[in-house]
């Protein structure tokens, strides 16, 4: 594995490279690093360059002062640059979560870029102007939170969310080695990744869906009730797209169901 900084639109940011053939990006969900991709990156390796971006604020990638900086817009205008640093012309672009919707935002304002695209638990934002209003004070007092009370507090906090009940099937070395790497995140860059481009902060894809050509698949996790609807009205919208349920798993498949997820992924890239 090659691991290395790029600087890009002023920034550096971090990631990690394994194995030839063609190129596919991974963009991991909040809290999390290009090392949450590591076992999946060495299967996808074996047919395929990987890429796996710390994004802003995450990792070892910087953490700049300014949350504007963070901006969706700001996203893919980084990973266009690091495309054109890295030689890649087109890719296949993986996003979990917040990296879902960093993938889509991306796919819908740069398709020549994209020859698949794969978003796990991801999501077009929020319909309405008084949804994403509401949304963004609460991200905002979070990240208040954050930066008050610092990541070790934030992450005893972040844990015990509902969203994550289905991960307390996995074994406990799994559970301390996600905390592990979430610990290794800074206050400033995750409370400003919540103000710059967290759901609140990002404008509505719902209705730029139609317009995506690209082949795309969504997975979910069957006990990821409200990801799961929200995937399925995507599947309505998108005209290319393929919906994948995983039984037995809540919103990050890739942690709680890592086989079927690899094979997914493979199967639909290849």
């Amino acid at each position: 594995m090659i691991t290395t900084r790029r600087q890009v639109n002023g920034v550096d940011l971090h990631i990690e490279i394994l194995g030839s053939g063609s190129p596919l990006v991974l963009l991991h969900g909040f809290t999390g690093s290009a090392a949450s991709w590591k076992k999946h990156s060495a299967v996808f390796s074996y047919q395929h360059r990987v890429i796996a971006v710390d994004a802003l604020g995450h990792g070892l990638s910087v953490a700049p002062t300014g949350p504007h900086r963070y901006a969706m817009s700001q996203v893919a205008a980084d990973l266009v640059a690091l495309f054109d640093q890295l030689d890649i012309k087109q890719a296949a672009l993986l996003g979990y979560s917040m990296g879902g919707r960093m993938a889509l935002y991306f796919a819908l304002t740069f398709p020549l870029r994209i020859s698949k695209l794969i978003l796990e638990s991801g999501s077009p934002g929020l319909k309405t102007a008084p949804e994403r209003l509401a949304r963004q004070q609460s991200d905002n007092a979070l990240a208040d939170r954050i930066e008050r009370e610092g990541v070790p507090a934030f992450v005893e906090y972040w844990e015990e969310l509902p969203l994550w009940q289905s991960q307390a099937q996995l074994p406990a070395a799994t559970r301390l080695a996600q905390r592990e790497q979430r610990l290794h995140n800074s206050a400033l860059g995750l409370a400003n990744s919540l103000r710059g481009v967290g759901t609140g902060a990002q404008e509505s894809l719902w209705e730029r869906l139609p317009t995506l050509s690209l082949p795309t698949l969504l997975i979910v996790g069957e006990l990821d009730q409200k990801f799961q609807g929200v995937a399925r009205q995507m599947q309505e919208k998108i005209p290319r797209t393929q919906l994948a349920v995983i039984s037995g798993a809540g919103h990050t498949v890739h942690l709680e169901r890592p086989q079927e997820f690899d094979i997914l992924v493979s199967n639909f890239i290849d």
